[in-house]
């Protein structure tokens, strides 16, 4: 979907030509004397335009205006939250419908925030899977048109907003994508793909033997019940090289969870819904996503992606409850529950990641269902063991509106993981589990500033809505392009040409 940005004010926009001419109406909108000015006056009066965020007055072939469809939409108090609330019911009531162009309008001049909140949700409300349907109907939204009073100043929000949705639609495809169509194999190509067409990134996909060769003991048991081989996906992106004498930035890190079917191996998990257990690479999938955005906007910064993908399957090969396995750190652990298989790919990417001296480290996993218990669907957990790496977390999560919460990491709760058989067990009770399972990741996580980001009530939606949401990319996109210098970091983005 293509997005434009231009000047366009209501007297201008009735002679916009479009399929579909929607205008934002905050609450503390004063409408002046042109047509569209009083259409919105008099709906107001009459009750019949609610300006409540959300709330629509569609109208059709209204005289004077050039776009055949009006739709007038209220959006608050025009903060960035409730526009993006007023932009996805105004386009989600046009979807099913003919138009392919469509022209947003606000009625006031309008905050960087508010319209890189705008394009986000036009893309959203508008987003089709079609990719496994044999007579596929897409997306008919073509072309939004964002019509400003002024573009100063909005040029950067709105280069933004525009990549930041290349990198949802690519990790949703992905997430959506039945088990069948996204192995280990076909994300890794994927990756490459990516890497190649971007000319900016440098993908390395390993195997079964290399990854045997680096000691990955308890990422490999988890892959052992699968006919399909593991991958081990390393992405560099290096906007921040060394120039004469200034070294090159240390990188973040982010590492994402990419199990792309979770059976729960020998410990399996109930039939219902385990059709959903393909979004159980979310995190792979946010990851390739912030790739995908950092391909178009091109910071000075460094970022590597690690992504261990693998299926969990039961198997006479599968590793069994109570197996103790090595990891790559030399820490041995016993799997007391099959179904915990996340943590046991993460911990040996963990340790990998210590090779490029990280300025930070970020996990990314649907990792557990205590999470979705804790927080349901608002906010993703947040483990940390840096406060200042947690801040700027929360607040690009504030942002991004793609929210976190920070959960304890108290020591107390590691007592559980305890093993008379190795050095740490993969599972402590049911009490407290999105922590326990942070406390596991945690001893492989000692050597760089660390955060561990829990989307398994993020990730997805379920029931009619079914599908990746794309989350947590918006947060960790914010996040990194704060890394930039001071003097580039004060803007939303930079775009290099």
């Amino acid at each position: 979907m293509d997005f434009e940005l231009k000047t366009l004010s209501l007297a201008g926009a009735v002679s916009e030509k479009t399929d579909a001419l929607v205008v934002l109406v905050p609450q503390a909108y004063k409408p002046g004397k042109g047509l569209i000015d009083g259409l919105i006056a008099d709906a107001m009066k009459s009750g019949d335009l609610e300006v409540k965020p959300g709330k629509l007055l569609k109208l059709w072939r209204t005289a004077g205006v050039a776009a055949p469809r009006l739709v007038l939409a209220g959006s608050g108090d025009g903060s960035a939250k409730q526009a993006r609330q007023a932009v996805s019911a105004a386009i989600g009531s046009l979807k099913g419908g003919p138009a392919r162009r469509v022209t947003i309008c606000f009625a006031s001049g309008v905050m960087a925030d508010v319209l890189g909140a705008s394009v986000l949700a036009a893309a959203d409300a508008s987003y089709v899977y079609t990719t496994t349907k044999s007579k596929p109907e897409g997306r008919k939204l073509s072309h939004v048109t964002l019509g400003v009073l002024s573009a100063d100043g909005l040029q950067d929000a709105f280069d933004q907003g525009k990549a930041t949705v290349e990198g949802i639609e690519f990790a949703k495809e992905w997430a959506n994508r039945p088990g069948n169509h996204c192995t280990p194999t076909l994300l890794g190509e994927a990756a490459k793909a990516m890497a190649k067409a971007s000319k900016v990134i440098k993908c390395d996909v390993l195997g079964p033997k290399e990854v045997a060769r680096l000691g990955m003991g308890s990422f490999m048991s988890v892959a052992k019940g699968s006919e399909e081989e593991l991958r081990f996906i390393v992405l560099r992106y290096d906007g921040a090289p060394a120039r004469g004498k200034v070294a090159a930035a240390a990188p973040t890190v982010l590492v994402g969870k990419g199990i792309t079917f979770d059976t729960g191996g020998i410990s399996i998990k109930p039939a219902a819904e385990m059709d959903e257990m393909k979004f159980d690479m979310c995190g792979a999938a946010s990851v390739l996503g912030v790739f995908r955005a950092l391909a178009e906007l091109k910071p000075a910064i460094n970022v590597v992606g690690l992504i261990p993908s693998c299926e969990n399957m039961p198997d006479g090969r599968a590793v069994k409850p109570g197996d103790v396995v090595t990891s790559m750190s030399g820490q041995t652990i016993e799997n007391l529950n099959t179904d915990a298989e996340g943590r046991l790919i993460l911990c040996d990417a963990l340790t990998y990641a210590e090779r490029f001296k990280p300025a930070a480290v970020v996990d990314i996993a649907t990792l557990t269902g205590a999470c979705v218990i804790a927080l349901g669907a608002v906010r993703s957990g947040l483990f940390s063991t840096d406060d200042a790496l947690a801040r700027r977390l929360q607040d690009a999560g504030e942002t991004a509106q793609d929210l976190c919460w920070r959960m304890p990491l108290d020591e107390d709760y590691a007592e559980g993981l305890k093993s008379n058989f190795a050095d740490v067990a993969n599972v402590g009770g049911r009490a407290g589990g999105a922590i326990t399972a942070a406390k596991f990741l945690q001893r492989f996580a000692g050597k760089f500033p660390w955060a561990h980001l829990d989307i398994a009530g993020t990730a997805w939606k379920g029931g009619a809505a079914k599908g990746a949401t794309g989350r947590p990319i918006g947060l960790l996109l914010t996040y990194l392009l704060a890394q930039q210098p001071p003097a580039i970091a004060a803007r939303p983005v930079t775009k290099r040409k």
